[in-house]
């Protein structure tokens, strides 16, 4: 009896290890699985505990160190197991990290030398360190997979095909054959998200975004887990400008993944193009409280200010677009970043401050089409009766846009005529006759507005032949009756200057079928009882 429950008790003690280990091993592939999706936290919570006696725990568990940049714990953690393969590829990876290639490179060079004809690991391992750095020969790397795979034939090669492909992917022209392996992976395991995520960032990278966002949304249905995907979808969703759906993704991602800074910084970026302006204000001004590296200050600013600009804070937007535009490096400043500056002053009818930096962004850039934005500053203007500016704006535009619709030149016409100033009127004018005249007949009637101003005399007939070249186009039916009357004014002055009596009767007469009690009509009677038709100088009512 008593060796029986000896037997039973050592059974269950053999039974208890057997489940220890398991559990131990399923949460190391817990840790090396979450370090792979980059849950860099979550793995070193389930690697931390179990670093101290298991080596693959520890070498992972210092590759999170390395992932989020501390250098000297992954050295300190690696070092705990100097004779281990894993772990010596570890040291080889921080050589490369602090820019030591020379080290990096004899580290694995000696590391894959230990591999023997059936002993493939340390190639792996060696591999593995120059692929996930910087630095290295990618092409050593793939040469060194291809030999675990030939001496590996029967065995799970999934790692070393993910391996080989990351490798070919950093040597020129090896896309093709990255994408191969990455395919040979899912033909066995169609589960494989990891994969699924590769080859849809090989589809990113060769900007196919459709083909891109089809495997990252395969990754996802692999492994609703994998925050990858959804990181990738956002990025190629943005890409493409569909910024809606790229914060929808990041979102997701953000309740999958550790959260990081980094993680924040992303999403309040994504906010912001997605024009979730009152949302990005708020997420970054909580980024901004406490935040001590001032590369992320100076951007904050700037996406804070330009949020609350768009979200209806204009004073406080403008004081925090003033420290950003303080604190970034005018070099780094894009041109539409003045643009939209210049939008803020605008909108708080500061137009001077608009023209400045509406003129700096625009002088900045000399690639887009700024039709729009000279347009928007020019009306700017013109709502506040500035003529000569607005007119000045208009120029610009069609100056750079030669190609801009009749609107942009006949306005740019009337801004220089309310500006009186005649002379570059009448060029605008001719300008737009020349481009739209055919199809505008109002090019002729501005032609004719103008020319009628510098001679407000009526003594030289300067308007006259646009006048009548105005007329034959619109005809006597034209229904802006106001137009018709102000040409038959100035042509009634003109043919009184010219002594074509007949001419005076017959523009007196259209004049007052229009406007019965028109007074230039009675003034032109009285003159001709006056002077019983002869010259006399006189300012048309039409050209005033």
């Amino acid at each position: 009896m008593i060796y029986k429950m000896k037997s039973m008790m050592m059974m269950m003690a053999f039974i208890a290890i057997g489940y220890s280990t398991f559990a131990q091993d399923a949460a190391v592939k817990n840790g090396i699985k979450m370090y792979n999706y980059k849950k860099y936290k979550t793995a070193q919570a389930a690697l931390a505990p179990l670093a101290d006696k298991d080596p693959l725990a520890n070498y992972y568990l210092g590759l999170t160190y390395l992932e989020t940049g501390n250098i000297p714990q992954a050295s300190a953690t690696f070092a705990k197991f100097p004779e281990d393969l894993a772990n010596i590829s570890g040291t080889a990876r921080v050589a490369f990290a602090n820019k030591d290639i020379a080290g990096g490179n004899k580290i694995t060079k000696d590391l894959a030398a230990k591999a023997k004809k059936k002993d493939w690991m340390p190639q792996k391992y060696a591999a593995d360190a120059i692929t996930y750095s910087e630095g290295g020969d990618y092409g050593q790397a793939a040469t060194w997979y291809k030999d675990v795979l030939a001496k590996n034939t029967s065995g799970d090669n999934t790692d070393v095909r993910i391996g080989l492909g990351d490798a070919m992917r950093k040597v020129s022209g090896g896309g093709g054959e990255a994408m191969t392996n990455y395919e040979i992976v899912i033909e066995k395991d169609k589960t494989n998200s990891l994969a699924y995520s590769r080859i849809g960032d090989l589809w990113y990278d060769a900007r196919n975004y459709q083909s891109a966002l089809d495997n990252y949304a395969r990754a996802k249905d692999a492994d609703n887990t994998n925050p990858l995907p959804y990181k990738a979808l956002a990025n190629a969703y943005s890409r493409s400008g569909k910024y809606k759906l790229a914060l929808q993704n990041l979102e997701e991602y953000l309740s999958h993944s550790d959260n990081t800074a980094d993680d924040q910084l992303e999403y309040v970026r994504a906010m912001y193009q997605a024009q979730s302006y009152c949302d990005a204000a708020k997420l970054a001004e909580k980024l901004l409280n406490g935040q001590t590296d001032q590369t992320r200050v100076i951007e904050l600013t700037g996406i804070l200010g330009f949020s609350q600009a768009n979200c209806g804070d204009s004073l406080a937007a403008i004081k925090n677009l003033r420290k950003y535009f303080a604190m970034q490096d005018a070099k780094k400043i894009l041109p539409g970043a003045y643009i939209e500056f210049g939008k803020l002053f605008l909108k708080l009818d500061m137009l001077d401050s608009a023209g400045f930096y509406y003129s700096k962004g625009i002088s900045g850039d000399t690639s887009r089409n700024k039709t729009d934005v000279y347009r928007e500053v020019a009306d700017a203007f013109k709502s506040k009766k500035e003529y000569c500016k607005s007119a000045e704006w208009y120029n610009n535009l069609v100056k750079a846009n030669p190609e801009a619709q009749a609107a942009d030149y006949v306005w740019r016409v009337i801004m220089y005529y309310y500006c009186k100033d005649l002379g570059n009127a009448m060029t605008a004018a001719n300008e737009f006759e020349v481009k739209h005249g055919a199809q505008q007949p109002s090019a002729y009637y501005w032609q004719a507005r103008v020319a009628s101003a510098i001679d407000s005399e009526a003594t030289t007939c300067l308007g006259e032949p646009y006048y009548q070249k105005w007329l034959e186009k619109v005809g006597p039916n034209y229904e802006k009756k106001n137009d018709l009357r102000v040409a038959y004014e100035y042509l009634m002055y003109c043919n009184f200057n010219k002594k074509d009596k007949e001419a005076v009767k017959k523009y007196k007469e259209m004049i007052l079928v229009i406007d019965p009690n028109n007074k230039s009509a009675k003034e032109m009677d009285e003159l001709e009882k006056q002077t019983g038709g002869s010259t006399k100088k006189q300012t048309p009512a039409g050209s005033k």
